[in-house]
């Protein structure tokens, strides 16, 4: 077995003993058992780790190694993400006895960013195959992949060329010896900069490569010391000088995972990329995610000082810990100094498009709902939390079912609130199918002061997304100015209203080209309602249509799936825009398809386009119009 040992309670002096390394690969590639196998078999966190992210530290010779594991699911990509921000370095593992499909490769583009080595795992299942899987790492990530435990011409040469020392391939090739010592350091180096990812085999379940490949994560992978820290600004959103990962200056460090104990009750993982968590130290909590992403985020602005309970001793910078009792915190959000206050640019988290439409399944489940998605909001960034005001509806947009099946498990069993999915609303639209006329006339004499109000309109549909136009062609003053005004208030009211089918009326223009009026009896009222009475006479006249949303989506998928998805595209009712390749054709090539798709049609698109994909296509989309309801 390795000779790690679990170093939570470990206190270390300077960043350069820290090493930061998240366990990135596809799903069943045995991360977790790598992980626990590397504690030396206790893993208490294991279960909660295969749909989370989970920091597990532990000390070799003399270094804290902070290893976090990370779900290979692609519904849990904003797991991935956070853990990136988090490390320094990657180990991307990859089992003996699989495949490298699009989702590896997927995620390995993921981790782009940051210095990589491979981990083979599984050597003990009957078909493994090391050199199979190291000749398809090769073909996949490129001619840097190397294996690294054994001394062959192949990985001399190919450090070599990774050497800042000009003349040391010259030598080499005139028959020159070339020092162990100098080989190692500029593997060392180049490995830190990221541009060389060496190849080792581990196996959980014999111990087999362990030891190695901790004295490759010390060795090679870079200190906190030598990796960029994120953009930092001010809460006003000034750019604040650059961090350089010194425990002694100022305070900076951030939530990247958020996560509740029955016991403790919240619980903060963080990063410290400046100065020093000390026990029981006031923070500064800053959350200005609309400050980078606009509104609906889902994430509100927040500016709080708080006192948290360290669960680990004090974290200077370049370490990863955990914090309790920080309520206001939430994940992606910046901790630092009270009297100096910063703000990290958050990641950039993947967009979720599954909506889940749900409803509390009793009054005391709805009592208690808000207040749990908040919670829930607040743990998973990735999770977007919608209350349409026009369908009263609550929606959770999800990246994919497992997503979805976790964050209603936990509503359920963490927050104790029960809701069920329920068909989602498409909000719709109508519009006049031609020109009509409309006659308005409100009039009450009831004794006393009376109500009179008399409007002649004309309205016409306007193209698809023009909105509202109203033109007064009132001649005579036959309706004072000032209630010109009032008829076009009512007439937007009855607008938002719809007619019959309560659908708001869009893409109009409307005309008033008449009216009477009362010197006593008129009143701005009078007029809303007679410019309300006059709409509807209108659209009794004519034929409404019914408008649907439609989104314009870009989806990112292989080459050899393009021709399927666009077909499929077409059978949801959508007009393509055309296609692009991107980056470079062949093996592993994607293209990047556009069209107009009818929002209901894209309602499920996210678990078909997975389908359909083997897991790795995507999609973004916008709202672009209203249409006809094909």
């Amino acid at each position: 077995m390795a000779n790690g040992r679990p170093g939570n309670t470990v206190d270390v002096a300077t960043p350069d003993l820290i090493r930061n390394v998240a366990l990135v690969g596809p799903t069943g590639s045995g991360k977790s058992a790598l992980v626990a196998a590397l504690l030396g078999g206790h893993d208490p966190l294991a279960q909660e780790r295969s749909v989370s992210l989970a920091v597990s530290p532990l000390l070799h010779d003399g270094t804290k190694v902070n290893l976090v594991d990370t779900p290979g699911y692609a519904d849990f990509a904003g797991e991935v993400r956070a853990a990136l921000r988090a490390v320094d370095a990657v180990l991307f593992v990859l089992p003996a006895n699989g495949a490298i499909d699009e989702a590896a490769r997927q995620l390995w583009r993921e981790c782009s960013q940051t210095p990589r080595a491979i981990v083979v795992t599984k050597l003990d299942h009957a078909r493994a195959d090391y050199d199979g899987v190291l000749a398809a790492a090769q073909a996949a990530y490129g001619e840097r992949v190397m294996p690294v435990l054994q001394r062959t011409d192949a990985l001399i040469e190919a450090v070599i060329e990774e050497s800042e020392d000009e003349g040391l391939m010259e030598r080499y090739l005139a028959g020159e010896p070339v020092e162990e010592t100098q080989l190692m350091a500029d593997l060392e180096r180049a490995m830190a900069r990221g541009t060389f990812h060496p190849v080792v085999p581990a196996c959980a379940a014999t111990g087999e490569g362990l030891s190695d490949l901790l004295d490759l994560v010390v060795r090679g992978f870079p200190s906190p010391h030598e990796h960029p820290s994120p953009e930092v600004f001010t809460p006003a959103g000034g750019r604040a000088e650059a961090l350089t990962c010194d425990p002694s200056g100022p305070l900076v460090a951030e939530v990247v995972k958020t996560t509740s104990d029955n016991y403790l009750g919240r619980v903060s993982i963080v990063r410290v990329f400046s100065g020093t968590l000390q026990p029981d130290h006031p923070v500064h909590v800053s959350g200005h995610f609309s400050a980078f992403f606009g509104d609906g985020s889902g994430h509100e602005d927040h500016d709080e000082d708080d006192r948290p309970t360290m669960l680990t001793p004090r974290l200077i910078a370049g370490d990863i810990g955990s914090l309790g009792k920080l309520g206001h915190a939430e994940t992606g959000d910046t901790l630092s100094d009270p009297e100096s206050p910063r703000l990290l640019r958050p990641w950039e988290l993947p967009d979720p498009q599954l909506p889940i439409a749900i409803e509390a399944d009793t009054q005391s489940d709805d009592d208690h709902l808000s207040g749990a998605l908040a919670r829930l909001a607040a743990e998973d960034p990735s999770l977007r939390i919608e209350r349409n005001a026009e369908t009263h509806q609550v929606v959770l947009w999800v990246l994919g079912e497992a997503h979805a099946e976790v964050a209603l498990g936990r509503l359920r069993d963490r927050y104790g609130v029960s809701v069920s999915q329920v068909d989602l609303v498409i909000p719709l639209r109508s519009t006049f199918a031609g020109p009509a006329k409309g006659h308005g006339r409100h009039v009450k004499q009831s004794g006393g002061h009376g109500q009179f109000a008399i409007c002649d309109l004309e309205v016409e549909p306007l193209p698809r997304g023009s909105g509202f136009e109203f033109v007064d062609r009132v001649v005579g003053g036959a309706v004072p100015r000032q209630y010109v005004a009032s008829i076009e208030k009512g007439v937007v009211a009855q607008m938002a209203r719809g007619i019959s089918d309560g659908r708001p009326l869009v893409d109009l223009r409307v005309t008033l080209v008449d009216g009477k009026s009362h010197s006593v009896d008129s009143s701005d009222m009078a007029f809303q309602s007679a410019g309300a009475l006059a709409l509807r006479e209108a659209a009794e006249a004519t034929e409404l249509i019914d408008l649907e949303p439609y989104d314009e989506v870009s989806v990112l998928i292989p080459d050899d799936v393009v021709g399927e998805v666009m077909s499929d595209l077409s059978a949801r009712h959508g007009r393509l825009l055309g296609s692009e390749q991107v980056g470079a054709g062949g093996p592993g090539g994607r293209t990047l398809a556009k069209a107009l798709v009818p929002h209901r049609s894209l309602v499920r698109y996210a678990i078909d386009l997975r389908a359909a994909t083997h897991g790795v296509g995507t999609f973004t989309r916008t709202f672009a119009s209203y249409e006809p309801v094909s």
